[in-house]
C-alpha cells in the first residue's frame, strides 16, 4: 500500500505517539514510510495422494501443504537509497533480532530506516512466522537460557564478559532470553537460501545482512540469485564454502558443537561470489588462539576459516582478524573480491 503525504505524516505521528509510550530511546527519530508491507517468498507445496473428501475434512487424502517459505515484513521510507537491506538472522533467532533491542534502543530496522534504507526482514523457513515446516518436528522445550547467554558471548553465566555491552538490567536480559525461537523443522540451508533467493525476485537488487547461523544459506543465496548485489555477514557461523579442491582441513575446537568444517561447491558458482563485495565482522571476546572457553573458541574457529579462503590464485582478496581475549577489541575479516 503506497502511503500520500497526509497519510505518511499521520504514520510518523503515530510512530513518535508509540515511541512516547513504550520506550525513551526507540524511535528517536521520524521516518516517513512511502510503503510497507509483508509477504512469503519462496517454500514448497506437499501433497497427498488421493482424492480430498468434504465430508472427511480431516482425511489427509487428497489435501496439500503450503510450507517452507521465509515470511517478510518490508519498510520503503520517502527517497530511498537505490539498494535496500535484507536481514536474514541467526540461530534461535527471527526477525526479532534487527528489531528494538532488548534494552530499547533502536535495532538496525529503525537505524538504517532513518538513514534513508528501505528494510526487508526474514524470518527463515521454518522459524518464527514462517513456522508452517514441510516436514514434522518434535519441538523441545529444553531449558537453554543459559547456553544462549554463553553462545552469544555476553559471558560465562552468570557473569558477564569484562566490558560487555549488553545491558545488566535484568529486564533486558529477560527481554533477550524472550527472543528465542525453535526450529519448527530441520535447519536446511539449501531450503533457506533458495527462500532468501526468492524474497530478492520481490524486493529487486539488494544487499543481503546475515547473522550468525544465517551466514551459510547468505552464501548460496548468493551464488542463486544474482540480485543480490553484496553481502554483509556478522559473525558467519556455518556453512564455509570453498572451491572444489580447496577446502581446508575441519577446526577443532572445544564447543560442543565440535569442529567447524568448510562445505565444498563447483569452482563456477564459488566464482560468482568473487563479483560481488562482501564484509564479514566478528566481534569482541574473540581470543587470537584456541581457549578452553568453548564460547569463544566457537567464534575464533568461524574468524580462522574465514582467513583459510583467502588464499586462491583465481582472486585476490584482502582481510585481517585481530582479537583480544578479555578485552573488548572488535575482530574483523573484510573481502574486497576482484
Amino acid at each position: 500500500m503506497v502511503l500520500k503525504a497526509k497519510a505518511a505524516k499521520v504514520l510518523a505521528l503515530m510512530v513518535l505517539t508509540f515511541a512516547a509510550a513504550t520506550s525513551a530511546q526507540a524511535f528517536e527519530k521520524p521516518v516517513l514510510i512511502a510503503e510497507q508491507g509483508s509477504f512469503a517468498a519462496g517454500g514448497t507445496v506437499v501433497r497427498s495422494a488421493g482424492s480430498f473428501n468434504y465430508s472427511v475434512p480431516s482425511d489427509q487424502s487428497g489435501q496439500s501443504l503450503h510450507g517452507d517459505h521465509a515470511y517478510v515484513f518490508y519498510q520503503k521510507p520517502a527517497k530511498a537509497h537505490k539498494y535496500p537491506l535484507v536481514f536474514l538472522h541467526g540461530a534461535g533467532q527471527s526477525a526479532k533480532t534487527w528489531e528494538t533491542t532488548p534494552d530499547g534502543r533502536d535495532g538496525f530496522q529503525n537505524i538504517f530506516l532513518g538513514k534513508g534504507y528501505s528494510t526487508y526482514l526474514i524470518d527463515q523457513p521454518r522459524r518464527g512466522r514462517a513456522g508452517q515446516s514441510a516436514v514434522a518436528e518434535n519441538i523441545s522445550a529444553a531449558t537453554y537460557d543459559q547456553l544462549w547467554f554463553s553462545n552469544f558471548r555476553l559471558g560465562n553465566w552468570p557473569d558477564f564478559f569484562e566490558g560487555v555491552q549488553f545491558s545488566k538490567n535484568q529486564e533486558a536480559l529477560n527481554q533477550f532470553f524472550r527472543q528465542m525461537t525453535p526450529n519448527t523443522g530441520a535447519f536446511d540451508e539449501n531450503i533457506i537460501s533458495a527462500a532468501v533467493a526468492a524474497v530478492f525476485d520481490k524486493s529487486g537488487p539488494g544487499i543481503l545482512v546475515t547473522h550468525s547461523q544465517g551466514g551459510g544459506p547468505g552464501w548460496l543465496a548468493a551464488i542463486k540469485n544474482p540480485e543480490i548485489r553484496a553481502v554483509v555477514a556478522y559473525e558467519p557461523g556455518s556453512g564455509f564454502i570453498f572451491p572444489a579442491g580447496e577446502v581446508p582441513e575441519p577446526l577443532e575446537t572445544t564447543s560442543p558443537f565440535g569442529a567447524l568444517a568448510g562445505r565444498e561447491i563447483a569452482l563456477e558458482d564459488f566464482q560468482k561470489l568473487t563479483k560481488i563485495p562482501i564484509v564479514i565482522y566478528y566481534g569482541d571476546n574473540i581470543p587470537a588462539v584456541p581457549t578452553a572457553e568453548w564460547n569463544k573458541d566457537n567464534f575464533t574457529d568461524g574468524a580462522l576459516i574465514c582467513r583459510c579462503c583467502q588464499p586462491s590464485r583465481r582472486r585476490r582478496c584482502r582481510g585481517s582478524f585481530t582479537g583480544n581475549r578479555n578485552k573488548r577489541q572488535h575482530a574483523f575479516s573484510v573481502f574486497g573480491y576482484e
